[in-house]
Formats: structure tokens, sequence, C-alpha cells
């Protein structure tokens, strides 16, 4: 890592995941998919004679939802299990077996939590942020989560950021979700910013994809797990434990 990565003379824009790297509802949200995947699966198994293995937080979140669109998240982990279900509608309610009835199941549950728990925010992402601001770069949450503004409002931070790409604007916008490179160099647009620019900062395997191949300048990956390694290898220029190991 060179002593100063993110500088104002190499880059314009810095382009932040929400769950995960700004806020710690990454833990909610894989909570969240485990109780609606595992009651799914249970009555799936029950109505085919089939034994289906739970949702795995530790290799199932990471592989096949993090960072994803919900329905795309939804439509992996099942192909995982052989599973096709219909797509539905998009009113489809948690009683419906179908792609949307179940993310719709799952986004609920999420705001139930946030409505009980409220959001806890990274302190060393806060004060990153804090870092870029008074530098003069421009900033952006770029998410596939559809609850964006209600975190960044529960959690105090939304003042921040000059622009947000999260799940709804991905889908007004017909934007591809991670990992291709669409939401992120949809922000950088919006902040004009080239990628060549702009720095990516994500926590998950489908983002670090996705800032690599928009070309963006920087590709940051957040590993508070210890997976530095795994998310090098799928793109990330640099991995840190948190972003307190960005020098100032």
């Amino acid at each position: 890592m060179s002593p100063n990565p993110v500088t104002r003379n190499k880059f314009d824009a810095v382009l932040f995941d929400l769950d995960g790297v700004l806020t710690a509802t990454a833990k909610v949200h894989a909570a969240c998919w485990k109780e609606m995947f595992d009651a799914f699966l249970l009555r799936y198994g029950k109505r085919c004679a089939r034994e289906l293995p739970s949702f795995d937080i530790a290799t199932d979140y990471r592989l096949y939802v993090d960072g994803k669109p919900r329905l795309d998240g939804v439509r992996d982990f099942l192909k995982s299990r052989e599973i096709d279900l219909p797509e539905g509608e998009p009113g489809d309610g948690r009683d419906r077996d179908t792609l949307h009835g179940l993310g719709n199941y799952k986004n609920e549950l999420v705001n139930e939590a946030i409505e009980a728990n409220g959001v806890e925010v990274y302190p060393d992402s806060i004060e990153c942020v804090r870092r870029f601001k008074a530098a003069g770069l421009r900033m952006a949450v770029v998410t596939s989560s559809r609850n964006c503004d209600t975190v960044l409002h529960s959690a105090g931070i939304g003042g921040f950021f000059d622009v947000r790409v999260d799940g709804n604007v991905i889908r007004e916008r017909g934007l591809r979700g991670k990992p291709e490179p669409d939401s992120f160099l949809f922000a950088a647009e919006l902040l004009g910013a080239e990628p060549a620019r702009a720095v990516v900062i994500e926590d998950a395997i489908s983002g670090v994809q996705a800032g690599r191949a928009g070309g963006f300048g920087l590709v940051v990956g957040v590993g508070r797990h210890g997976n530095l390694q795994e998310l090098r290898a799928n793109g990330a220029d640099i991995a840190v434990r948190d972003l307190s190991e960005l020098p100032a």
C-alpha cells in the first residue's frame, strides 16, 4: 500500500458500499436472509419430500446474496439448492413462494429489525468519510439495498453524501446489479467523475468484482472478518480490515 492511496490529486470521488462498509447492517441482512430462507426450505422440503440444507451465513450469504440486488440474491441462492421458482409479481407477500414473495418477506424482516434496534455505524468508516469530505472529494453511496434512505436516516450520516444509487434506482433505471459495474458507473457519472479518477470501497465479493469490471482507479476491499485474500483475488487493489488502516 502506498503511504497515501486516496488523495485529491489522484482522485475526484469515492463510492462507498453501505452494508458492511459504512454500517453494521450486513449482519442484520444476513440474519434476515437466514430466517426467511430457512422457513422456506423447511416447507418446500416437506412439500417435495426433500431434505434441504439450511442457509449458512458463513458461506451462503457471502457467495450468493451479499451485495446483489434482492431478486438476484434469492434466485442465486435457490439455484444452489436446485430450486426453481417463478418470479411472481413485485407486490407478492410473504405467503407467496415466488422470487418476489421471498425477497419482500426478507425486506419486511430487515425493516422490522432496523425499527426495533436502530443502525450501528462503523466509527472507522465515518472518520474516513469526514477526512475525504474535508479534502474536497465528492462521495456517493452505492448499494443494492432498497433500504438505503432508511438506514442512512437512522444512522444520521445521510448528509455526507452527494449521490445515492440504491436498489430502487437500480430497478428504475434498469441497471444490472453487482457484480456488474453499472451502479458504480452511474454514480460516478452523477458525480461528474471519470472511473479512473474514482475509488470504490466494498466489502462484498460481488462489489469488488464490480469495481474491477468498471475500470475504477482504486478498489478497496474491507475485510472485517479477515477475508482479505479473497477480496484481493476478486479484484481489490487494497484489502484492509477496516478503514482506519487507510493512511490519513
